[in-house]
């Protein structure tokens, strides 16, 4: 399987969807790397893989901070030689209308989901580049492709993740980097991100996907011959 062996750093690894992928990745024999910023977590979920078999490491990162970012991916080379795959998914989502003027959360909004991405890419695009070889995947949303009210920064920065992929899918094949690139757009899935959202819909009925489900979309992403690329991937729970 083209997952085996293969070095793969998760920001946002501390619940799910980045637990989630990590969890199932390690178990296909990927050596994983976790990246947030609760470490107890991070050494929950590091010991879990531990013993079922799998390989992980862990480093406290914020990935609002430039060298965070770049630490961690320091820390993966150092410790395996090579990154493989960034999959960039740390990301909140405040449910705030424009009209509550709570320009404090949007503004965190935009440093958390659109400047991780970012800082993740600066620090991976290098190392991929030398390689001549890498894979950047990114979590955006639904509401990355259609507005919804009261999530306009998020929206906003997830419509952002996909342009940033985007370009650097055609930047990448116009340089002949062998950079693959993907997009990965979940409906609402049942997470922190959905819990601490303040959106009082979140409940089973607005929230039906499982974090899970995206991580087996990831590893779809991963698990393709090293010719062929899968550039967007939506998931959404059928009604």
């Amino acid at each position: 399987m083209a997952i085996k062996g293969k070095v793969v750093v998760i920001t946002g690894a501390s619940s799910g969807i980045g637990e989630a992928t990590a969890k199932l990745l390690a178990a296909k024999g990927a050596k994983v790397v976790l990246g947030a910023r609760h470490e107890d977590e991070l050494q929950r979920i590091t010991e879990d893989i531990k013993q079922d078999g799998g390989e992980a490491i862990y480093r406290v990162t914020d990935v609002t901070k430039q060298e965070d970012n770049q630490q961690l991916v320091d820390y993966a080379q150092e410790h395996y030689g090579c990154i493989d795959v960034m999959f960039l998914n740390a990301g909140i989502m405040p449910v705030t209308f424009l009209s509550d003027l709570q320009v404090d959360r949007w503004i965190n909004t935009i440093d958390v989901n659109l400047k991780g991405v970012l800082y993740g890419i600066a620090a991976a695009l290098p190392v991929f580049k030398k390689q001549n070889v890498g894979q950047v995947i990114a979590t955006s949303s639904v509401a990355g492709l259609q507005a919804y009210p009261g999530v306009a920064a998020y929206s906003a920065t997830k419509f952002g993740v996909r342009a940033i992929m985007d370009t650097l899918r055609l930047e990448s094949a116009q340089e002949k980097s062998h950079i693959k690139t993907t997009t990965i757009y979940p409906g609402a899935v049942a997470t922190d991100l959905m819990a601490n959202s303040g959106n009082d819909s979140n409940n089973a009925q607005f929230a039906r996907m499982s974090p899970a489900e995206v991580a087996d979309a990831v590893a779809y992403a991963i698990n393709q011959p090293a010719n062929v690329s899968v550039g967007n991937i939506t998931i959404s729970a059928q009604a």
